[in-house]
Parts: structure tokens; C-alpha cells; sequence
């Protein structure tokens, strides 16, 4: 297949140019992974009998893809970016499409390592391209929008469950298949319609590490634990403790995503204008907040209600993450971007290995105090925030950087 500049995408129409490839991709990811998600309490539950432990280990499970994304740099020795993402969003809306036929714990876990490998992989990708083919003076806007249409494709695929899921007494068999077909579909066409493009500067296909991104390898690192606990504990409580079911609590992401669909492009200009370090200190105290008052549900027994609430703020917030994308785009050499988002999304994975499992356990014990832990790594997190310069930029990392010259490697 011929590789194309990226210079030359605009003689090509709308349908066949790079936007319209991150544009298909950040429709089609969140389609499999949210009807995953969606039904993913409810069915391990009713179906598998999940307890705290099972549903920790599923998730220590579906992350070691993650923490091997690094992976990544050595098929992209034979393998271009650009297939690379779309083979992984195929193989995510395969796996996903299967989840209902193995309703046991090892056919449960096996097709979560399938869609988590795809999951990862194209996600790695993903963000790589994103860096690599959005200007940088545009990057937190555009980056908004594309989670701003991630997140109407999600509404759509959630607006269905909730009014067919009941009425017509659907089946997690059917549900699966339609979202991860779906998603399987739109990758066919990506491959075999959207001409392959060559970004400006190529990217190094070797390991990169560099003392100079530190405090971005912790960032992310921190980030990373934090997520785990929102995403296996946050959920799994609404049906747990308030008995949610499929449609309520597809009615609860489904609230989400409308107010992801109108603060992410508001949060992308926030960014902008405010800058990554203000962005990200803004997150970071908001979260410890956040999981403080998720705590509060379980020893003070604040409803529903309230539970809910946190739930949508804690979406809001995560919007915010962006910034962490764009503090990195300022501060690489071009040519590090697509090593780099290999080596951290493992980063970002190291700590999902082994703390759903252990956490599981320790919320059999004590709930608050997962989310008391949380709010730890949220403040944590802030007091890192502080050490990223107002501008940050090449030799201009941390604001230990602003005293020496710009670093040679």
C-alpha cells in the first residue's frame, strides 16, 4: 500500500484524510469497550457469581495487556502505526462480540485478555498518532473534540440499552454482538478506506527512556493507579451496595456522557488557555475531593443520590486528563512520541497489575478505605502538578529545568 505524506492529506476528501481516521477510531473504541463495561457488573454477577475478589482479579487481568503495551515498539519494527491501531480495533470488537458465550470465570477472563490486548494496543496507538498528527497550537482543542465524539457514539450505543434493554428483553449475547461488531466493522473500513499517512518526523523504533521526562513517567504512573480504583470499585458499588440494574446503571453513563460530550471540548479550551500545569492541579484536587466524599457514602451511608453525583463529577474531572497529553507533546523530541506512549502506557499499567486483586480483597474488608487510598493518590498527584512549569517545553520539563541548559539527549 502506498504511505502518503501527511502534507498531502488535503487532497484527499474529507472521508480518506487523517481526522476522519482518529475521528472513526474515537467512535469505535468506546463503542466495544462501553457496552463491555456497561453490562460487565450486572453480567458477572447475575451469570458468574462474582464476589469483591473476582471481580479485582478480572480487572488485574484485563491490565496486564497495558503493562505490556511496551510491546508495542518491537511490531513496530514490521508493523506501521497506522495498521497497527486499526488490527487492534478489530481485535477488541471481536473479543467483545464473543463475551456472553464463556460465562465462567476462565472464559470471562480469557476474552478480557483478547479485548484488552486490542483495548491497549490500539489505545497506545491511538494517542501516539494524535500527538504526531495535530499541531500542537491546536492540540488541546482537537484532543477535546475527539473525546467529546467518543463520547456521543457512547451515548448512542447507552440511549439503546436503556430503551430496548427492558422493553425488549435482550439478551447480554445480542447486546455484545451488536457493540463489538460494530466496532469490528468500522476498523474494515478504516483499513480499506483511509489511505495510510506518514507523519512529519519519523519515530524511533528502539526503547526510549529519558531522564528529562521524568516527572512525566510519574505522572502518569500515578494516574494510572488512581483510574484503577475508580474504574473497578465505582461501578461494581452502584450495583453492590444500591442494586443497580443493566438499564440504571446504563442510565448513570449515560447522564455522563452528556455532560463529557459538552465540558470536554470546554476542558480542551481550558487547557489551552490555562495552561497543563493549572489544568492538571485543578483535576488532581478535585479527584481527592471526589474519592473523599466516595468514602463518606460507605461510612456515613450518604444515598444514592449523592453516590451518583460523585460518580458524574468524577467523569467531569477526568476530561481534564488531556493535559497530560499536551504537557508531553511540548516537552518530546518529535521522533520520541510513538516509544514513548508504548513505554508509558506501561508505566500507567504498573500498578493496575496488582492492585484490582489486592484491593478486591480489601474491600471485602473495608470499602471507604479504597477510596480513602485513592484520594491519597490524587493528592499525590497535585503535589507533582506543582513541579510543571507554567510553559513547559524541550529543556523546560519541570521547574527544577528552568535553572539548567536544555538536556543533549
Amino acid at each position: 500500500m502506498k504511505i502518503l505524506r501527511l502534507s498531502d492529506a488535503g487532497a484527499y476528501p474529507i472521508w480518506r484524510r487523517p481526522i476522519t481516521f482518529l475521528i472513526l477510531g474515537a467512535i469505535g473504541m468506546p463503542i466495544a469497550f462501553n457496552t463491555w463495561s456497561a453490562l460487565l457488573n450486572n453480567f458477572v454477577i447475575e451469570v458468574a457469581n462474582f464476589d469483591g475478589s473476582d471481580i479485582g482479579w478480572l480487572h488485574t487481568v484485563r491490565e496486564i495487556p497495558g503493562f505490556l503495551a511496551i510491546g508495542v515498539i518491537a511490531i513496530l519494527m514490521f508493523m506501521r502505526e497506522q495498521v497497527l491501531g486499526v488490527v487492534s480495533l478489530f481485535v477488541l470488537g471481536i473479543a467483545t462480540a464473543l463475551t456472553s458465550y464463556f460465562p465462567s470465570m476462565a472464559g470471562i477472563l480469557t476474552l478480557t485478555m483478547l479485548s484488552s490486548i486490542g483495548f491497549h494496543y490500539y489505545e497506545t496507538v491511538n494517542q501516539s498518532l494524535q500527538l504526531q498528527w495535530i499541531k500542537k497550537e491546536k492540540a488541546p482543542q482537537t484532543l477535546g473534540w475527539l473525546m467529546a465524539v467518543g463520547s456521543g457514539a457512547t451515548l448512542i450505543a447507552y440511549v439503546l440499552i436503556v430503551l430496548t434493554w427492558e422493553r425488549y428483553d435482550l439478551s447480554y449475547r445480542f447486546v455484545y454482538w451488536m457493540g463489538g461488531g460494530a466496532t469490528a466493522l468500522i476498523a474494515v473500513y478504516m483499513y480499506f478506506f483511509i489511505p495510510q499517512f506518514e507523519a512529519e518526523h519519523p519515530q524511533r523504533k528502539e526503547l526510549v527512556l529519558r531522564k528529562r521526562y521524568w516527572l512525566y513517567y510519574l505522572l502518569q504512573f500515578m494516574a494510572g493507579a488512581r483510574r484503577q480504583i475508580f474504574v473497578v470499585f465505582a461501578g461494581f458499588m452502584m450495583v453492590e451496595r444500591f442494586g443497580f440494574e443493566v438499564h440504571e446503571i446504563t442510565q448513570l453513563y449515560l447522564i455522563n456522557l452528556i455532560f463529557t460530550i459538552v465540558a470536554a471540548p470546554l476542558m480542551g479550551r481550558v487547557v489551552a488557555v490555562f495552561g497543563e500545569r493549572r489544568a492538571l492541579l485543578f483535576e488532581y484536587f478535585g479527584l481527592v475531593c471526589v474519592f473523599l466524599a466516595y468514602g463518606g457514602v460507605y461510612y456515613f451511608g450518604w444515598g444514592v443520590l449523592v453516590a451518583a453525583g460523585l460518580y458524574i463529577l468524577d467523569h467531569i474531572f477526568f476530561a481534564l486528563a488531556l493535559a497530560l497529553k499536551t504537557y508531553f507533546q511540548k516537552i518530546a523530541d518529535p521522533g520520541d512520541i510513538a516509544p514513548t506512549a508504548a513505554v508509558a502506557f506501561t508505566i500507567n499499567h504498573i500498578a493496575a497489575v496488582f492492585l484490582p486483586a489486592g484491593l478486591g480483597y480489601l474491600w471485602l474488608v473495608s470499602p471507604q478505605a479504597v477510596f480513602i487510598l485513592a484520594a491519597s493518590m490524587a493528592a499525590t498527584s497535585f503535589l507533582l502538578a506543582l513541579l510543571i512549569p507554567r510553559h513547559p517545553s524541550r529543556g523546560n520539563e519541570t521547574i527544577f529545568s528552568q535553572k539548567v541548559a536544555a538536556p543533549a539527549e
